[in-house]
């Protein structure tokens, strides 16, 4: 595989002691470039400068209240979608060719595999293939961005591997093509839930996102960690949170109780009505 010139960003706000994404890429392998992307209202960035140094790069929510329509009128920008959009820009400024988005709190990325009637998990170790793999498909390919999967799509085991190997869906992990062009940029939208409401706009105009079931990010629980997003989630609920993605396309989301033993309230999308359908080739009209 050819070495592609990037870098991986790790968005982050009020948690320069517990950046466990940037510990959990050198445990894994990786050996390129990070950023710790920070705001200029982030009150505890001189600790981010004082322990990161030249690996920070900070910028101003200012510079983009009116680059994306965050979807509604409440009060206060302590959510992450500036820094989200705000990447692409850095992302030329350094003068990548590509670059991978992730959030500050993930303890461990490891490999999903089938042996025997088990679904098993391992750390990974080289990384760094794994990164320049997703870059090579991004490049042959008209995929906007690619993502990691979660715990929550491996629910099911063995017996549902096969049937989430490719999801239309991209959520907390990211990877993209630096454009020369602001206009072709991926600009996320809304306060909250900014990645479903992003690859349900996008997605039902042709962009196609997707998730590789394979290689699996591990969170911190929701509102478990202080800092980042946590401060929204508090103020406004989780039944706010999803509904942002029901303002987004009511047409394929909707509010829906999920769990089992301690059921909470998500958001549901149907994806008949979500985005176009992909046909096989075999289907193809032979001129």
């Amino acid at each position: 595989m050819e070495t592609h010139n990037y870098a991986v960003f790790i968005l982050t706000h009020g948690r320069p002691d517990k950046v466990m994404t940037y510990r959990t890429l050198r445990r894994s392998g990786y050996t390129g470039k990070i950023y710790l992307i920070c705001d200029d209202e982030d009150k505890t960035l001189s600790k981010y400068q004082e322990k990161y140094k030249d690996e920070v790069v900070v910028f101003s929510k200012k510079d983009y209240e009116k680059k994306f329509d965050i979807m509604d009128n409440f009060k206060g920008n302590k959510v992450i979608v500036y820094a989200r959009n705000a990447c692409y820009d850095i992302a030329r400024s350094l003068g990548l060719d590509h670059f991978f988005e992730y959030e500050d709190d993930y303890p461990s990325m490891v490999h999903r595999f089938i042996e025997g009637p088990t679904l098993r998990a391992k750390p990974i170790k080289q990384i760094n293939k794994v990164f320049e793999a997703f870059i090579d498909c991004l490049e042959h390919t008209k995929v906007t961005t690619i993502a990691m999967s979660q715990g929550g799509d491996h629910i099911g085991g063995a017996r549902s591997f096969s049937n989430i190997q490719y999801k239309r869906k991209a959520m907390n992990s990211f990877v993209f093509k630096v454009n020369q062009d602001p206009s072709e940029d991926c600009i996320f939208i809304g306060r909250m839930n900014d990645d479903v409401n992003t690859y349900l706009t996008q997605g039902k105009v042709g962009k196609i996102f997707f998730q590789i079931a394979n290689i699996m990010l591990v969170q911190m629980q929701t509102q478990s960690n202080s800092g980042g997003n946590t401060e929204a989630y508090k103020a406004f609920g989780t039944y706010v949170k999803s509904f942002y993605s029901v303002m987004a396309e009511p047409s394929c989301c909707k509010i829906k109780l999920m769990g089992t033993a301690h059921k909470r309230l998500h958001h549901k999308i149907n994806w008949t009505y979500a985005v176009p359908k992909i046909v096989d080739e075999k289907f193809k009209k032979k001129t």
